[in-house]
């Protein structure tokens, strides 16, 4: 693996090297502000599948290799990182968890002409008109979210608040659902994290006379502030706690909230059973993290597998690399990959990866319940 150089400021070709290897650029949240636990898990999939691809031969005999660019979850920095990684002569793409960063390297890469494959980031519009030049492993945040309000619908939940701060990918969650929940009766309310405080968020949840309250705000805070006053409210001691963003998927959560954060249903992007290749991938990132590795460590292994199985077939020329696309058809950790474009979809999308609801187990807070799968 490559990191940043250690003056990023000088010129691009004096970053560049001679190299018989094959280098994919990777964007990962490694700095705060960004998800540095879910970057960690991301990069960990990365650099797993680039070991396996290079223990198995390479590609056609040359060693793959990722240029690794922290993005900090800004999406300046990112357009930044793929402009120079483009520069460095990668042949493709991969990772960013964060949604509106994704969105920002895609429109660089449309721009440049250089493969994207996203790993984590959902959200809808993930480029402003159809490109030919990214795909996209996780399900689109439309498709995840309306799962998520099927579970709510099917828990008996049709008044739901949602706790949230300014975000393209908060106010399109929160859009998605209001579509979903109205023709079912249901309701969402908005309260806005800027303006009130933990203590206030819990005075207007009762008076919404929500069921369920909904984080969608930044974590460790105001998220976790927030599940404590509810949690310590005992007017709402019936109130479903959900985060459908996967906050509780890491253990920063468990660490930060303790028994409070169980029970918190969240979206996961996991089979309910790994088969061969996921069961030994699972093992090798447990071993490589200390920890379990959550879907985003899978959905980082993914990645490298579908990018590395296209140049072996294609070579390292970026354009026939992006319209080998709707042509993949390869075994990942999570079941077989393929793309298609789904209505409205602008870029190729998998269709679509496992998803579940799933939550910490009250009982077990170190153990996940699923709550619902499709």
């Amino acid at each position: 693996m490559t990191t940043e150089p250690s003056n990023p400021g000088r010129p691009h070709h004096m970053n560049a090297s001679p190299s018989s290897a094959v280098q994919i650029g990777a964007l990962v949240p490694l700095t705060r502000p960004g998800w540095v636990e879910a970057g960690r898990h991301l990069l960990a999939g990365l650099e797993l599948a680039v070991r396996d691809v290079n223990d198995g031969g390479g590609i056609g005999g040359r060693p793959l290799e990722l240029l690794v660019r922290d993005t900090a979850a800004d999406p300046g920095k990112a357009a930044a990182a793929v402009a120079e990684l483009a520069g460095l002569g990668v042949v493709a793409l991969a990772g960013e968890y964060h949604s509106v960063v994704a969105r920002a390297a895609a429109a660089e890469a449309d721009a440049l002409g250089l493969p994207f494959l996203c790993s984590s980031a959902v959200l809808d519009g993930l480029t402003e008109k159809p490109t030919d030049w990214v795909a996209r492993l996780p399900p689109a945040q439309s498709h995840g979210w309306r799962i998520y309000a099927d579970f709510l619908l099917g828990a008996g939940h049709r008044r739901i608040a949602v706790v949230t701060e300014p975000s393209v990918y908060w106010a399109s969650g929160t859009g998605i659902l209001r579509d979903h929940l109205a023709p079912q009766g249901g309701s969402v309310t908005e309260l806005d994290a800027r303006v009130l405080d933990p203590a206030a968020v819990c005075d207007a949840l009762v008076d919404s006379g929500a069921t369920a309250l909904l984080l969608l705000a930044g974590f460790p805070e105001p998220a976790v502030s927030i599940v404590k006053a509810v949690r310590g409210d005992r007017r709402l001691a019936d109130v479903l706690i959900g985060a459908p963003a996967g906050q509780p998927e890491f253990a920063g959560w468990a660490a930060s909230l303790g028994d409070d954060g169980a029970g918190v249903p969240f979206l996961r992007y996991l089979p309910e059973r790994l088969g061969p290749l996921g069961t030994r991938v699972e093992a090798a990132l447990r071993e490589r993290l200390a920890a379990a590795p959550s879907f985003v460590a899978f959905e980082g292994y993914d990645t490298v597998t579908v990018l590395a199985d296209i140049v072996r077939a294609q070579g390292p020329d970026r354009t026939r690399i992006a319209a080998s696309w709707p042509h993949v058809s390869v075994e990942g950790t999570r079941g077989p990959i393929r793309f298609s474009r789904p209505p409205g979809s602008s870029v190729w999308q998998w269709v679509w990866a496992p998803t579940q609801v799933v939550d910490r187990d009250p009982a077990h807070p170190d153990r996940f319940r699923v709550r619902h799968a499709t």
